[in-house]
């Protein structure tokens, strides 16, 4: 892809992005995010209703009754995308692959944020942290978080979720909002962070110091095949290869089967963890879904 293919691809991109941004008032429901402010502000006594997370233990043994520390609001939030970059996000049976898919949903959000005058960064991960740009402001900060979700070439092939949180846990001091974004087709895999979490466990952290929003792309091939007869089909990541007769009405319905208890699990485990989801189908509009989870945010 050469230079003018590039500014084109970024520029589509932008169009519609922004498109969606004017006309469903994402970035109002961005507002809804609260961050937590860093700089502290006084000391009171509890009131029902506060947040616990907020008692100060100390202060609550000495005095013999809770106290709870209040911090001054951040006006300015920091919208953090996590997107999964690793060879699954390559597959596409319609008209774009999931990467293209996530980065039209991270675009989309990038200027949600930029629009509410909010910092945008960017982790692209694979089994490593692939890059990593901190959360700035501005528009030139947006179009290069675009440019790179579309190009940047992964050197791995594998997913570690985990490690990606863990990573951001390290590096962001300040609360922030978090989307991750990935296909969860490798998610119990058995990777863990360094620390020897595994992902339900990194989830949780992850929600507990942030505010974690779990995006789940999949292609509809992924959960149903077609009767086209012999096929074989290769796993991206791991390069195993398995034959199937889809001709075959058993083998179509155990393919289904499998992946509904696939989902089934992973919506367990994100409910464990506290986080809020987000599921897309990459043959379908985006837009509606997106505006009906920030009106929900909203509500709460």
């Amino acid at each position: 892809m050469d230079l003018h293919d590039i500014l084109e691809t970024i520029r589509r991109v932008e169009i519609r992005t922004n498109r969606m941004v004017n006309d469903m008032m994402v970035g109002a429901y961005l507002s809804h995010f609260k961050g937590r402010g860093m700089d502290f502000e006084e000391l009171r006594d509890y009131i029902p209703g506060d947040d616990v997370r907020d008692i100060d233990w100390s202060v609550t043994y000495r005095m013999g009754r809770p106290f709870v520390k209040r911090y001054r609001e951040e006006r300015e939030l920091g919208v953090v995308l996590a997107v999964d970059i690793s060879a699954s996000s390559l597959f596409g049976s319609g008209s774009r692959t999931k990467r293209e898919f996530a980065a039209e949903i991270a675009a989309t959000l990038a200027f949600a944020a930029a629009r509410n005058s909010d910092k945008v960064g960017l982790l692209l991960f694979t089994d490593q942290v692939e890059e990593y740009l901190p959360p700035r402001k501005g528009r030139k900060h947006v179009v290069r978080v675009i440019r790179d979700m579309l190009l940047h070439e992964p050197r791995h092939a594998g997913t570690n979720i985990p490690s990606a949180l863990a990573f951001l846990n390290h590096v962001l001091h300040r609360r922030s909002i978090l989307f991750l974004i990935t296909d969860f087709l490798h998610s119990f895999n058995g990777t863990t962070t360094p620390h020897g979490r595994d992902i339900i466990q990194e989830l949780g952290q992850t929600n507990l110091r942030h505010d974690l929003v779990c995006v789940h792309l999949f292609d509809p091939r992924e959960h149903e095949l077609a009767g086209a007869g012999l096929l074989a089909i290769e796993d991206a990541e791991t390069g195993e290869l398995l034959e199937l007769d889809t001709a075959r009405n058993g083998v179509r319905e155990a393919y289904t089967e499998t992946n509904a208890l696939r989902v089934a699990e992973l919506d367990r485990a994100l409910r464990r963890a506290g986080v809020d989801t987000l599921r897309f189908n990459t043959h379908e509009p985006f837009a509606a879904t997106l505006q009906r989870f920030f009106e929900t945010r909203r509500r709460r």
